[in-house]
């Protein structure tokens, strides 16, 4: 079973900074990516950032040049940087996995997602 915990959403000003933390646990569980998605109301789930094992990143652009997605491929961890956060930034964000799961003998690749956490930005 893999299971994606995280941490780090609330309540910020416009201008503010937040961290988001997603670790990643799961015995025989190999993860190729990790990132992260949001979802504002009556709006479609949307790329936020994204990195690959190798280190590489890509940002949604309405993120980039604001956002830093980093990761610490031993802890099974990616964390997420928000900076100059402006009021369409609210949403509830998701943490996602991409790898395979090996058990039982038997391997599967696939996706897996968080539960959310909610980042409200407000005056």
């Amino acid at each position: 079973q893999v299971q994606l915990v995280e941490s780090g959403g609330g309540l910020v000003q416009p201008g503010g900074s937040l961290r988001l933390s997603c670790a990643a646990s799961g015995s025989g569980f190999s993860i190729d990516a990790m990132g992260w998605y949001r979802q504002a109301p009556g709006k479609e789930r949307e790329l936020v950032a994204s990195i690959i094992s190798g280190g590489r990143t890509r940002y949604g652009d309405s993120v980039k040049g604001r956002f830093t997605i980093s990761r610490d491929n031993a802890k099974n961890t990616v964390y997420l940087q928000m900076n100059s956060l402006k009021p369409e930034d609210t949403a509830v964000y998701y943490c996602n996995a991409v790898g395979t799961l090996v058990q039982y003998g038997h391997s599967r690749y696939g996706a897996y997602w968080g539960q959310g956490t909610q980042v409200t930005v407000s005056s």
